[in-house]
């Protein structure tokens, strides 16, 4: 099927008249900003002096990030903890938009806050990465919190386009979150890090190649491999849409029309892939709900995430962005 220039610009000029929910695993991102100084005396390892610190929204806020940035409503769900970080990523999220007063505090657990630490500086052309520092928690939701989540998905989802499941796996998409999202009726697209068969029978199930590859136990390193293991997996998972990304060589689509690929819609420099994935996500629920096919959102979505592959951390493309990328893309294809 081709997809029509045309058809592209008119979903995403629909974007900013549908309302999402997003419900997921919240983060804050922090960036250290140092540039490099010396070697320490105390250690083999490079000492840097502090520039800056950044904070960002992360996780499974990140895809209501990439649907407020085009303009859309986004109500975001999740649970954070009773300390300033908590009280941060909450205030970021509302200067950028997003509904926040479905959040709910944890008192018994941290914020969960993902540090970066990252070399700047004449020597380095780009931000390079040093170490990563991770404070999480993954304990279970405690049956009070998972009750008001629940209630919160029910109360909110009659009045938006589409739910939107982002699991990092530190425990809110419980069985009952997600058995009440499903239950609602609603265009349900999901990002599940490998616990593919928790959301069986969501409209959308997406995921990654090495995702896919550890769920199966089977390589899917050749067109043959994903057609035939793919289409097993989307009779298995019964949604409507199974989407893989396969990184380099673009997507894996399988619906009632079959098993197809697509290729990257163009040759960039690979910046940071963070958040690319949730781009994908955020993507493919914004164009569904506006009435795209599944090849049209899956171009639309993957025209999104190589804007944001060529930014640094987690990133959004913002409507002029994506505008460019549909002419550039399909200037030829009216």
């Amino acid at each position: 099927m081709t997809v029509r220039r045309t058809r592209l610009l008119d979903l995403l000029s629909r974007i900013p008249t549908k309302r999402f929910l997003v419900v997921g695993d919240l983060y804050l991102d922090r960036y250290v900003f140092g540039e490099p100084a010396r070697i320490s005396r105390e250690a083999p390892v490079l000492v840097l002096e502090e520039r800056r610190i950044e904070h960002r929204p992360g996780g499974g806020a990140a895809p209501g990030l990439a649907l407020a940035a085009l303009g859309a409503s986004v109500e975001q769900l999740g649970v954070i903890g009773d300390d300033t970080e908590g009280t941060l990523l909450r205030q970021l999220l509302g200067e950028r938009g997003v509904d926040v007063s479905g959040i709910v505090v944890d008192v018994t657990r941290p914020t969960t806050v993902k540090t970066r630490v990252v070399a700047v500086g004449p020597y380095n052309v780009l931000p390079q990465q040093i170490v990563r520092v991770d404070r999480q928690v993954r304990d279970a939701l405690a049956p009070e919190l998972e009750g008001a989540l629940a209630r919160e998905v029910t109360s909110r989802a009659g009045r938006v386009d589409a739910l939107l499941l982002s699991d990092y796996q530190s425990g809110v998409l419980t069985p009952r979150l997600v058995s009440t999202a499903l239950a609602s009726g609603r265009l349900t697209v999901v990002d599940s890090q490998g616990r593919l068969d928790a959301f069986r029978s969501a409209t959308v199930i997406k995921c990654n190649r090495a995702e896919a590859e550890r769920f199966l136990g089977s390589s899917l390193a050749t067109p043959d491999e994903r057609a035939t293991m793919l289409a097993h997996l989307y009779r298995a998972l019964d949604c409507a849409l199974l989407v893989v990304t396969l990184g380099g060589e673009g997507a894996a689509l399988v619906s009632a029309e079959g098993y197809r690929e697509f290729p990257p819609p163009a040759v960039r420099n690979v910046f940071d892939v963070t958040g690319a994935g949730d781009t994908v996500l955020a993507l493919l629920a914004a164009a569904l709900a506006g009435g795209a096919t599944p090849d049209e959102a899956l171009t639309l979505a993957q025209l999104a995430a190589g804007i944001v592959i060529g930014k640094f951390g987690n990133a959004q493309a913002t409507r002029e962005e994506l505008l460019a990328a549909i002419e550039e893309h399909l200037s030829g294809v009216s």
